[in-house]
């Protein structure tokens, strides 16, 4: 493989999601992963959904290598040690403490190898009140302001259906990394440590929120699919029960819409004539949509999309995205050879290099895979490998 960070070592002693993706980033680009994992049952992650052939595991595992460590005895401590001195990355998401308790804090590491970016995943962040608190994604969600402001107006605040507190994390941090490993190479000649918190990341994300409370004290509500910035938008139902999804707040993509959908003259008025106007007026907007679109079924809509450019769409589930001709086109979904399930779909690595496109080399692999090739690397011979393992060590 010739991606663009082939020759990058990066050893990944995280767990579950924020961490092991950000790893996964890396090895999609060329870098080669070691994941560490306990011997006694290995990532967390490998459990999920388990009985459909640790689907969660084989898709965000991918491409890297697994071996067994127990950090949480000395040998197990030695080891890593003796690993990072050939690192240019390790990865871990511990509660913060615990890699200083167990003598592989910020100090030990560096002083084994001057050059390491330390990347260290937390939900709340490495100081602070609450940096010794559980931080799984649900927390993060709730207390960043994003389960506030998703949902409807009359609901309960929302959460996501997916780790979106964790993958925004480790999208964050895997630029933060580059951008520590680029220091390094270019001005300092040494690593330093990478803070990710799950909190901040997501929090960044919600748009001028903060500024507009310093400003007037305005809090920020849900409102469902509409917009408190952009009107018509929103999901509205075709006659036979499915979904479209519309954005329409410029004057020619509002003019387009309405047109198409005999709704022409509702801008003449000026309740609904500027953006800024059918967003005061927009559950009037709103209800017209809902009646025009309700009045039409899905393959009516879609001619409309296509005959008139509207910035509306299909609302799609995994199987509309698999049958589509764009997706199918652009190679977005891609199977990998597996050798239990024959092979995995999940999505390309995004986004797309010219010279150096990134790839998915295997799926997330066996716990312990490659224990003797990475532990022949530094040395040990199988009978010491082998007395490591019965030790519990490996």
């Amino acid at each position: 493989m010739n991606g663009a960070l082939a020759g990058l070592r990066v050893i990944d002693c995280s767990r579950l999601i924020a961490g092991g993706v950000l790893a996964t980033v890396l090895a999609d680009h060329g870098a080669d992963v070691v994941k560490v994992e306990n011997p006694r049952g290995g990532d967390p992650l490998r459990t999920w959904l388990r009985d459909r052939g640790e689907l969660w595991w084989k898709v965000y595992a991918r491409g890297k290598r697994s071996i067994t460590l127990n950090l949480t005895t000395a040998p197990g401590q030695t080891l890593l040690r003796r690993l990072v001195r050939d690192a240019d990355v390790l990865i871990e998401n511990y509660v913060p403490g615990t890699f200083e308790r167990w003598g592989l804090g910020w100090d030990a590491l560096s002083a084994e190898n001057p050059r390491l970016v330390f990347a260290r995943v937390s939900g709340w962040g490495q100081d602070g009140p609450y940096r010794e608190r559980p931080g799984f994604g649900t927390m993060v969600e709730a207390m960043s302001g994003f389960a506030h402001t998703t949902g409807d107006a009359e609901g309960p605040p929302t959460l996501p259906s997916f780790p979106m507190a964790d993958m925004v994390a480790a999208l964050a941090g895997s630029t933060a990394v580059l951008a520590a490993l680029r220091h390094r190479d270019q001005v300092s000649g040494r690593g330093q440590v990478v803070d990710i918190s799950l909190y901040e990341p997501l929090l960044s994300l919600l748009g001028p929120d903060a500024a507009g409370y310093a400003l007037d004290g305005t809090v920020r509500e849900r409102h469902g699919n509409t917009s408190d910035n952009a009107s018509p938008r929103g999901t509205y139902r075709t006659r036979d029960g499915k979904w479209v999804a519309l954005s329409a707040s410029t004057p020619a993509s509002a003019r387009t819409l309405f047109d198409a959908l005999g709704l022409g003259a509702m801008l003449d008025d000026p309740r609904f004539a500027t953006n800024d106007a059918r967003v005061r007026h927009n559950g009037l907007v709103d209800q017209a949509l809902a009646d025009a679109i309700g009045a039409r079924t899905l393959d009516d809509m879609r001619a409309l999309f296509e005959s008139r450019d509207l910035t509306a769409c299909a609302v799609y589930d995994i199987a509309d995205i698999t049958k589509d001709p764009h997706v199918i086109a652009r190679g977005v979904l891609i199977d990998v050879p597996d050798p239990a399930l024959g092979a995995v779909r999940m999505t390309a690595p995004t986004p797309r290099l010219g010279a150096t496109p990134p790839e998915v080399r295997w799926v997330g692999p066996p716990l312990g895979a490659h224990n003797r090739e990475v532990y022949g690397a530094l040395g040990i011979s199988d009978a010491e490998l082998e007395h490591l393992t019965r030790d519990g060590i490996v």
